[in-house]
């Protein structure tokens, strides 16, 4: 295709909206509605692994990347994911903002093909604000199979702009898209102005309100900051005022201009939302018009395999059991496929182990520090990644072969009732998802939820589904405890997890409530979920951005965090005071507490130390009741579940126990996450308190009542 793919990294932009280019460099801005396809056109043009989600609001930071075409160089900037450009969310100011002041010497906007009429409504409003677009009609690969039709010509000829027709996916079209995008970004090609008619009364409003917006400035188009200044959005003033250098309000004959312009429209203070809605009116309609002249459809009824099988899928008799459904089967092939991978590389670290611990020995290192190198650091690397390590890479293939596919939203339509009773956002439904891959990742994606008071809801109870970290050891103690070792064993223990997870998910429900009565009132807003067509995953990008983009970047973190800790645990288990290593005293002072909710101090303590990383709870277990000092493994889940049962656990231990794994304070990494994302050492602390004392709570209460009807 003749593009030389180099990447600056997936770097989010700053405060600063403006992008360092070279001399001869150009930026392109890329901007499109969610899950149009437009960080799959920009990974094909830059090279960059950007995860391509597809539901709507997966983009919601600036990314940027390198790309090169026929010897001249670009920088693009992928923005937010956004339906429109009247800022009601972050994700829409940040791309308006980017549009109107971040000196981009051209705009891409990807656009579905499949459904481009609701596109156009994002097309009309960038093209308000500059005319060095290029219009990227993606998808056109469904659209054919859907017997849809689009005339690039007089599309164009609607718009003003060029229009190239792409399947990002094979990467067909994207060279003349490029050849459009060089010749709108170094001025060879001339693009002329279309106007939106808002109707009588407002544009004669816009008449006298313009002139005097054009005299005064020509950083900004001036109709379309008419529009901005009568329709009053105080965030985009403001951004224009630092960008202008001074208050467009303030000077006199603007102000006079915008009190006669006011006029037009009734005088007074204008109701701003019902000025929104004329705004947004008159641009579906212009839409209408234009798909009307544009587009035509050979089979105006396509999409019944869609609408089939929607039909079963998100039903209310159906849609939640599929789900749970194939929420087992995910969890029965993650189980049973990680046995063997996790033994193999148990394996391979005692072996690499044995080798280090020679090594040192040979060169004389003393005795504290090769038990603290091997025992401590070694041995608890080569745990976290022997458990992490098989299951992560099988649930997170499958987790992305469901998102590529097009279930999730499926799934946020199916819960989004349950989240609405529960006072929280619909979107919540999708945070939650991705939190049983990494919770960090989950308070991350909090950010598509638009409302403060929601988003900081699906923050707080994140946490209460359990993260890839926490399975191992739920999977462990219901495998000893619970399914046996029969031949169904490994069927038995998904079943018992589906269990845990609904109980997760219902706690999430209740605690969302308890919230948004109490501290966090409010109504749940609504929102617009866009349910995508049903795709064929690209396996090989599934299997490359499931294994880099999460699998990796989860056991790294693990890893970072884990190292530290296996130093603190290797000191806490042989340093000693009166005879007895710290870490037994600190055991033995905790548990009495600890019985009182079912557990014991050794486990208390396992829970304490594994605030680092969750994956090291069972390891530090083994270690304190084995009295020795380094983490240990055992042979098979056998031998462990008689040293456990030699200590004192029962059933009621084993459940307690479970049922605090899902309960309790978020990891380091998350906690440090909601930190960044609330901003605040406040509810970073309700955060790790808020789960801790319903896991205390509910422990508690399960013991207490196992003890009264001598069940313990």
């Amino acid at each position: 295709m003749g593009l030389t793919n180099q990447s600056t990294g997936a770097a989010v932009l700053g405060d600063t909206l403006c992008i360092e280019k070279g001399e001869n460099q150009r930026v392109i801005a890329l901007a499109g509605n969610p899950n149009v396809g437009k960080s799959t056109v920009f990974n094909a043009l830059t090279g960059l692994n950007q995860h391509t989600g597809n539901w709507p609001g997966k983009t919601v930071a600036n990314a940027q990347g390198a790309c090169r075409h026929k010897g001249k160089d670009y920088i693009l900037v992928d923005l937010p994911g956004t339906y429109s450009l009247l800022a009601s969310s972050v994700e829409e100011e940040v791309a308006r903002d980017f549009l109107c002041f971040g000196c981009a010497d051209a705009a891409v906007v990807v656009v579905d093909a499949t459904c481009l009429e609701r596109n156009l409504n994002l097309v009309l409003q960038t093209l308000e604000i500059t005319q060095r677009v290029v219009v990227c009609l993606n998808l056109m690969d469904e659209a054919e199979k859907k017997g849809i039709q689009v005339d690039l010509e007089e599309l164009s000829l609607q718009l003003g702009v060029p229009v190239v027709a792409t399947s990002a996916r094979s990467g067909k079209g994207l060279e003349e898209l490029m050849d459009q995008v060089e010749a709108i970004a170094f001025r060879e090609k001339k693009t002329y102005r279309v106007k939106v008619d808002y109707g009588p009364q407002l544009e004669e409003a816009i008449s006298l309100l313009e002139p005097a917006v054009a005299k005064v400035q020509d950083a900004i188009d001036s109709r379309w900051l008419a529009l901005r200044l009568l329709d009053g959005e105080e965030k985009l003033l403001a951004a224009a005022q630092a960008r202008l250098g001074f208050d467009l309000r303030g000077d006199l004959e603007v102000k006079k201009a915008l009190e006669e312009a006011k006029k037009c429209l009734g005088g007074g203070d204008i109701d701003r939302e019902g000025l929104i809605d004329r705004i947004t009116q008159s641009l579906i309609q212009r839409a209408e018009t234009i798909s009307h002249f544009s587009i035509r459809e050979e089979k105006p009824g396509y999409g019944p395999r869609d609408r089939a099988i929607d039909r079963f899928l998100t039903s209310k008799a159906t849609g939640i059991p599929v789900m749970l459904l194939l929420l087992g089967v995910v969890f029965y092939l993650t189980i049973a496929g990680a046995n063997l991978p996790s033994q193999w590389l148990s394996s391979l670290f005692g072996w690499l182990e044995g080798a280090a611990s020679a090594w040192l020995l040979e060169i004389g290192t003393p005795a504290w520090l090769h038990s603290l190198l091997t025992e401590g650091i070694l041995h608890t690397l080569g745990w976290v990644i022997s458990v992490m390590l098989p299951p992560m890479a099988i649930f997170f293939p499958m987790f992305t072969l469901l998102e590529d596919s097009g279930y999730l939203p499926r799934i946020a339509f199916n819960l989004d009732r349950c989240f609405k009773k529960a006072g929280a956002h619909g979107k919540q439904a999708l945070t939650t998802c991705m939190g049983f891959g990494c919770n960090a990742c989950g308070v991350i994606g909090c950010r598509i939820i638009e409302s403060p008071r929601e988003r900081l809801i699906a923050i707080l109870t994140n946490n209460f589904v359990p993260c890839n970290g926490r399975f191992p050891t739920l999977i462990a103690i219901i495998t000893m405890f619970f399914a046996g070792s029969g031949g169904l064993h490994s069927l038995w223990s998904a079943l018992l997890l589906v269990g845990l997870i609904i109980l997760s998910v219902f706690l999430t429900l209740i605690i969302s409530k308890l919230l948004s009565k109490t501290v966090l009132k409010g109504m749940p807003s609504s929102f617009v979920l866009e349910m995508p067509p049903y795709r064929r995953p690209q396996i090989g990008q599934v299997i490359i951005r499931s294994v880099f983009d999460r699998t990796l970047f989860v056991l790294g973190r693990a890893v970072a965090v884990a190292l530290p800790a296996g130093v603190i645990i290797w000191l806490m288990a042989n340093l000693t005071w009166g005879g007895e290593s710290l870490l037994a005293l600190c055991a033995g002072f905790l548990d009495p507490f600890a019985r009182l909710i079912g557990l014991d101090g050794v486990i208390l303590i396992a829970f304490l130390l594994g605030f680092p990383a969750n994956e090291i709870v069972i390891p530090i277990i083994i270690m304190a009741y084995l009295s020795t000092g380094s983490l240990l493994e055992l042979g098979d889940l056998a031998q462990l579940h008689s040293l456990l049962i030699d200590h004192g656990w029962t059933w009621v231990t084993a459940l307690c126990t479970m049922l605090f794994s899902l309960m309790h304070f978020p990891c380091g990494t998350t906690c440090w996450t909601i930190r960044k994302e609330t901003g605040s050492w406040k509810w970073t602390a309700v955060a790790f308190l808020l789960p801790t004392l319903t896991g205390i709570a509910v422990c508690f209460t399960v013991a207490t009542g196992a003890r009264l009807l001598g069940l313990a």
